[in-house]
């Protein structure tokens, strides 16, 4: 039932909404993914589509796009009705979208990704390479970039590519911009740059779709919002009159007072000890202990080493110098196998790609690591595994219709606990949780930071690298900032604040 707690609604705009969704419902075989759903874009303002993974987010960017037809409702572009029956035809109409994962090539230039599909011809009918490069050249200036049109992707940074991925959407001349988690792989200042291009874009009287889990940048950059539940449009809305605590509520169901549940812990004696420890190009000289009970954060910009420090306590890399001591005693990790038989486990960032066997079903992934406990003379137990399995995802709160579905079929947080329940089957003294929030929504966030602090209560071992500030405040008992590779403080829990982080983690402590 959808919610009926009042909420600020949108005022009026002189001109009226650009594009209009007016009971748009989208039925898939045993799933309704949409139901009724009604959203407005107005030009030169920036919508914030928030809603929980699995909430029909995608779905509804999917029908903007022409990749679906709706099984009922309506839309209008200035008022007139309008149906997408391809991708080209949404194109063709002012619609286009930006994407985390940018969908160009690596092989071609920046001018031909431009402009690929539509390049300009010469009176003859060949591509016109100059005028390729002009249009790009100046769309590139328009975003206030220097990008040559004439190199190749590959050479270009994550944020340089997003500026390729909206300079191609500036080409079709759009009217209607969607991005859809645009932020997730940049750093503060790239998001900045961004930002800066999002107003550009609304001054041009652009109407931009945005789709992000993080509260401050929506509050930051976004007029109005719109959130999803369960298929269904929940509450809209003006964002400077409704507070963030509201919207978690709409998004979640349920008041979420707190998304950091940290809970007291009495932290106990040194479980591992890092030694002057120095790779060769990517830290060096890095020292701390990790206490048992504790959840050591670490945070830096991207770039700092953290990840790459982490890795290396797993096996991944191997150090050039330094030890590692376990409960007092030395360890020499120099595989992953060794780091899990020490104890030692690691959750990636990349969790799709690094973290899971996506086309396997979510019993297997569980059991992956522990082939030991369910298998028998030899030969691996079915039943074993499905026990084990099921035994962690009671406990996480696993979300899945069956163990026996593919793991890539469900959401981000879901798949979040089905990482950290493989390697929590295998009875660690040491977790390393590398951004372990990273891209899943508010309720699913609330959950993993519980389960931490229940694992941290029950005596394991906690290392926590997060680029959220908010995450890291809330979490840590410690945090230890890294910049390009160095230690560049360690601060304890009652000296934690925002600015002294981001002071040193920029070199400005």
């Amino acid at each position: 039932m959808t919610d009926q707690r009042p909420v600020a609604q949108a005022s009026a705009t002189e001109t009226g909404p650009l594009l209009e969704m007016r009971g748009i419902s989208q039925v898939f075989p045993g799933v309704k993914a949409l139901d009724s759903v009604s959203i407005s874009l107005f030009p030169g303002q920036v919508t914030a589509l928030i809603g929980e993974n699995g909430a029909g987010k995608s779905t509804l960017v999917k029908i903007l796009t022409g990749i679906y037809r709706p099984n009922e409702g309506e839309m209008l572009i200035d008022g007139q009705p309008a149906a997408f029956h391809s991708a080209q035809a949404a194109i063709d109409a002012g619609v286009t979208a930006i994407h985390q994962e940018t969908v160009l090539f690596d092989e071609l230039t920046v001018g031909e990704n431009i402009f690929l599909g539509h390049a300009p011809r010469t009176r003859f009918g060949t591509i016109d390479w100059r005028e390729i490069n002009n249009r790009s050249k100046a769309l590139m200036s328009q975003l206030e970039s220097e990008i040559d049109p004439t190199i190749r992707l590959r050479d270009l940074s994550i944020a340089q590519r997003h500026l390729v991925a909206i300079a191609r959407a500036l080409s079709v001349e759009a009217r209607i911009v969607i991005m859809d988690e645009p932020t997730a792989a940049l750093s503060r200042k790239e998001i900045d740059d961004l930002f800066r291009i999002v107003e550009n874009l609304k001054r041009q009287g652009k109407a931009i779709l945005f789709i992000s889990h993080k509260f401050d940048e929506v509050y930051e950059i976004a007029e109005n919002f719109v959130v999803f539940r369960d298929g269904r449009a929940v509450g809209q809305g003006r964002l400077k009159d409704t507070p963030q605590d509201e919207i978690v509520r709409l998004m979640v169901g349920r008041d979420v007072k707190d998304v950091f549940p940290k809970t007291r812990v009495e932290i106990g004696a040194p479980v591992l000890s890092v030694e002057r420890y120095s790779h060769p190009t990517e830290f060096r000289d890095i020292s701390f202990e990790l206490r048992r009970g504790e959840i050591l954060g670490i945070y830096g910009l991207i770039g700092a080493g953290r990840s790459e420090l982490c890795q290396s306590l797993f096996g991944i890399t191997r150090p050039s110098t330094g030890q590692l001591f376990l409960e007092d005693r030395p360890i020499d990790i120099r595989s992953s196998s060794d780091a899990i038989r020490a104890g030692i486990v690691y959750v990636p960032e990349e969790r799709g790609r690094h973290g899971l066997a996506l086309p396997m079903p979510i019993f297997q992934n569980m059991s992956l690591p522990s082939l030991g406990q369910t298998s028998r003379s030899g030969f691996l137990k079915a039943a074993n595994e499905l026990a084990l399995a099921r035994k962690y995802a009671e406990r996480l709160d696993l979300r899945a219709a069956a163990l026996s579905v593919p793991v890539g079929t469900l959401s981000g947080g879901n798949q979040q606990k089905v990482v950290i329940g493989k390697w929590l089957a295998t009875r660690p003294k040491v977790i390393i949780l590398d951004e372990p929030t990273k891209g899943i929504d508010i309720g699913s966030k609330a959950a993993v930071h519980g389960f931490i602090s229940e694992l941290a209560a029950e005596g394991l071992s906690i290392i926590m690298v997060s680029s959220e500030l908010p995450e890291i405040l809330g979490m840590s008992d410690r945090v230890m900032v890294m910049r390009e590779g160095l230690m560049a403080g360690m601060f304890e829990r009652d000296r934690l604040s925002a600015e002294t982080l981001v002071r040193a983690a920029t070199g400005n402590a």
